[in-house]
């Protein structure tokens, strides 16, 4: 079997995760990275067997024969990168979220269209055995209301918490639950949100993003959620994960368990595979078939996600509701 060969961009810990688990595959060879700078570049590389370290993306497309390329960066670094992807047609994964506004994954959206590709997004909280089989259940279930969470401390890197750069939380962090949310019940046609400044801006130097927040959404089946997220929490006290109120059940997920509970039954289902692992299999398994089946979050459908906590973003400064059918 001829190797799939794979090219990296960026040096952070998901691109370590992302290569650690590639290179484990038999048929499968990450053979370049490329960094903000050629040390780090080439002092990841040295982890890895073969793998050369390059400081210019467009010298890593031209000086390798790539099948595939993962995009570890942050927010505002989205955009030249995929679209000469889709220029030179070499599939793309992109860590989420897909950019800071809709701005620049509108564009490549555009460019999709006019020239398909196999994309795949890293919402990898979809390949979770509790969340496929959540999704399978809720069929049989009339949702009323969710109350969703990201709640924890604020990271330590400079871009998080400038607005400009990241996006905020709720674009960042609080995206997963958004996306999942998308994924179990379908489409929203509706954002109210708002934020405030509580804490971090006092205490840390150069903060423009909310640390507090809250957004409303209504989904076009009719069932309306919440998604509060902070980031004012001292280490250690992470709160990730969402509520469901249907007719037969209350339903609890968090990234490591999912409760349903009926009366006095209570039904638990946890997780025994990584769904990093899960992502990473579909993606190449899309290369070598050609068919994004398998891929549970493509370039398309990530970007409905981004239209929506972009919305919010909207809705806050315009202090109203936004609509997503306009």
């Amino acid at each position: 079997m001829i190797a799939i060969k794979i090219g990296m961009v960026g040096t952070c810990g998901f691109s370590k995760k992302h290569a650690d688990i590639l290179t484990e595959m038999n048929h499968v060879r990450v053979v370049a990275v490329c960094g903000t700078s050629e040390e780090k570049a080439k002092r990841f590389a040295e982890q890895y067997d073969g793998m050369k370290g390059y400081r210019d993306f467009d010298e890593m497309l031209n000086n390798e024969t790539l099948d595939g390329v993962f995009l570890c960066v942050p927010p505002m670094a989205h955009g030249e990168m995929e679209l000469a992807l889709v220029q030179r047609q070499i599939p793309f994964f992109v860590e989420k979220p897909l950019g800071v506004t809709t701005a620049v994954p509108g564009k490549v959206v555009e460019a999709l269209e006019k020239t398909p590709l196999i994309t795949a997004v890293g919402y990898h909280f979809r390949y979770l055995e509790s969340i496929q089989y959540l999704k399978s259940i809720l069929e049989d279930h009339t949702v009323g209301i969710v109350t969703g969470r990201w709640m924890g401390s604020m990271p330590e890197v400079g871009w998080w918490r400038n607005q400009a750069l990241s996006g905020g939380q709720l674009n960042e962090q609080a995206t997963h639950i958004v996306d999942l949310l998308r994924y179990l019940l379908g489409e929203s046609e509706e954002v109210h949100a708002y934020e405030s400044q509580r804490v971090m801006s006092t205490r840390k130097e150069d903060v423009t993003v909310a640390d507090v927040g809250t957004v409303n959404l209504r989904f076009k089946s009719g069932v309306i959620a919440n998604v509060t997220n902070t980031c004012i929490l001292p280490e250690g006290l992470d709160e990730i994960g969402f509520t469901i109120y249907t007719d037969l059940a209350l339903i609890e997920w968090t990234p490591e368990a999912l409760t349903i509970k009926n009366g006095s039954v209570e039904e638990v289902v946890t997780n025994t595979q990584d769904p990093y692992q899960r992502e990473d299999a579909a993606f190449i398994q899309a290369i070598m078939s050609g068919s994004d089946e398998q891929i549970l979050s493509t370039y398309h459908d990530a970007y409905n996600t981004q239209c929506v906590t972009d919305a919010a973003h909207v809705s806050v400064q315009k202090r109203s509701p936004i609509s997503l059918n306009d």
